[in-house]
């Protein structure tokens, strides 16, 4: 798919339409088989404002007084969000590096395989340095660590303490260390952590649009599906939906006995009447995601899953009072649990099988974490799922997520609660 910005930042406009009119043409034709409920939909994209150079520049400039804080010399960022979150740099590059060395002092350089030096330039353009680049290309021959080694020469921080962000590749971290012996290297995520747990206002606005367009989607094809269909053939409404509301999402679909697997089966799953459907799944927006669960049943509920449901709704309600600035991250866990086991469906982990939740940004899943034993003391602008479960092997499983804000006296809950199994967006 091809969104509007894409669009508009392709060049001229003769080149945009003959581009766009064919893809246009096609999405008309692929629109006369969707559902009502689906090709309805309108989208939203012109309500995600992208984050600006200057937002970057706010970044690193408190990394750079973690890193102080920590004693670290610099950070250094590879493929994957946290690039993309403190320079506006998306890049997947496989096996040969491609990273950006922030120093505590001073102005970041980059390192980049010469190959892909015109890819990495226009990207890194769009970063806060990018007017004058500190770029330093490698042949396929040559070694990338040693020009990062020769980079932390060059900022004096040769004998420093360089952290390096969690998603790194060991064989990447474990050259560094060869080729940069003089350097100590620790952990980054105390500096990348500590920046992308507090949200912005502009990041929340922009996880605040994921999970309206998430739950907008899912409702759409709620209403679109009935009995018969398989679980593919959900997903492809999902899938149909996000891409009408202007932006790339989807999500996993278990019906029956198989929702009791908290993260699925890839049985092949048709959809039967008064059997419980669930959808986990969200979308991206500007990088930032929701993640969203909705359990229902098309038919008529039985008595054992409408209790069951209750349950999980009381916890995600006792999770979400119980979430506030100053409290425990794991108290939000034993909030939840504790309706949990107190209605017969403990102890600890027995149907409640996972932590209530995670953080959430530009990653699915990231720090900090809902989870016993977690004494992180939340604070305001965090943001995180609140997704408590009971799953009974061999019948079925129920979970109710929403995307939580923590906000400066609670929190928030960016979508409305689901009220039922019969009538799970309310609107009955």
């Amino acid at each position: 798919m091809v969104s509007r910005r894409r669009f508009l930042q392709t060049g001229s406009l003769a080149a945009g339409v003959s581009v766009a009119l064919p893809t246009l043409a096609r999405a008309a034709e692929a629109d006369k088989d969707l559902p009502p409920a689906i090709a309805g939909l309108r989208p939203l994209g012109a309500e995600a404002k992208p984050i600006t150079v200057e937002e970057s520049v706010e970044r690193q400039e408190k990394a750079r007084r973690l890193m102080r804080d920590e004693r670290l010399s610099a950070i250094l960022l590879a493929q994957g969000t946290s690039l993309a979150y403190f320079a506006g740099i998306r890049w997947e590059g496989g096996e040969r590096l491609f990273a950006m060395v922030l120093p505590a002092k001073g102005e970041a350089f980059y390192v980049a395989p010469a190959f892909e030096e015109g890819r990495a330039r226009e990207q890194i353009a769009q970063a806060p340095d990018g007017a004058k680049p500190d770029v330093r290309i490698w042949q396929e021959d040559e070694s990338p660590y040693v020009r990062v080694a020769q980079g932390l020469s060059d900022r004096g921080i040769a004998a420093g303490t360089v952290g390096v962000e969690e998603t790194v590749k060991f064989v990447f971290a474990n050259e560094l260390r060869k080729a940069a012996a003089s350097a100590t290297f620790a952990s980054a995520t105390p500096v990348t952590a500590g920046c992308r747990m507090i949200k912005s206002r502009h990041e929340i606005d922009l996880m605040r649009l994921a999970s309206k367009v998430t739950l907008a989607a899912y409702e759409a094809t709620y209403r679109s599906m009935k009995v018969g269909m398989t679980q593919r053939d959900v997903g492809k409404l999902l899938e149909a939906a996000h891409r009408k509301l202007g932006f790339e999402g989807g999500a996993d679909v278990q019906v029956g006995e198989f929702s009791a697997f908290p993260h699925g089966s890839v049985a092949p799953q048709g959809i039967h009447e008064s059997t419980i459907v669930m959808i986990d799944g969200g979308c991206s927006v500007e990088g930032y995601q929701s993640d969203i669960t909705r359990t229902f049943v098309l038919g008529k509920v039985d008595d054992k899953m409408k209790r069951v449901f209750d349950i999980v709704h009381r916890a995600q309600s006792a999770a979400l009072a119980a979430a506030r600035p100053g409290v425990e991250a794991g108290s939000v866990d034993a909030a939840a649990r504790k309706v949990i086991s107190d209605a017969g469906y403990g102890p600890d982990y027995k149907y409640f099988a996972h932590r209530l939740g995670h953080g959430m940004g530009m990653d699915g899943h990231e720090w900090p974490y809902l989870v016993r034993g977690n004494s992180m003391k939340l604070q305001p602008e965090m943001t995180f799922s609140d997704e408590p479960g009971i799953y009974i092997r061999g019948e079925f499983g129920i979970r109710l997520e929403d995307d939580m804000h923590i906000t400066e006296s609670g929190a928030e809950l960016f979508t409305a609660q689901s009220p039922s199994l019969e009538d799970p967006f309310g609107k009955a």
